[in-house]
């Protein structure tokens, strides 16, 4: 299950990134919440584990924007967890990633996708 929000007012998280907008990423060993130092990110800038989704409710509800928590789709196969659009590692589908190197479902072909 994933769901995403928006901050009520970006949160300063170092000494220059501001946390925008969170997506939480639940499987069977707890959540993982993603923090976006931009509105407009696509992928993550940090990323923190919690033991539950109650955990996560608890230290972050108070901060998101009236919308509330938003469904969305779990990635497809393969696909990073924290990305809004279909992005994933080169190669990793045929277990062979390439570290760094990211591709994303255009028109239904994958193509290579800049960070």
């Amino acid at each position: 299950m994933r769901k995403y929000a928006y901050l009520k007012e970006p949160l300063k998280c170092n000494k220059k990134d501001y946390v925008y907008k969170i997506m939480l990423f639940e499987n069977k060993d707890g959540v993982y919440l993603f923090e976006y130092c931009s509105p407009d990110a696509v992928m993550c800038s940090f990323d923190s584990f919690y033991d539950s989704l109650d955990d996560v409710y608890e230290e972050w509800n108070d901060a998101i924007d009236e919308r509330g928590w938003i469904d969305i789709k779990d990635p497809l196969p393969d696909c990073q967890h924290d990305a809004f659009i279909p992005i994933r590692v080169k190669g990793r589908n045929e277990g062979k990633p390439l570290w760094g190197q990211f591709e994303t479902l255009v028109d239904g072909k994958w193509v290579e996708y800049k960070v």
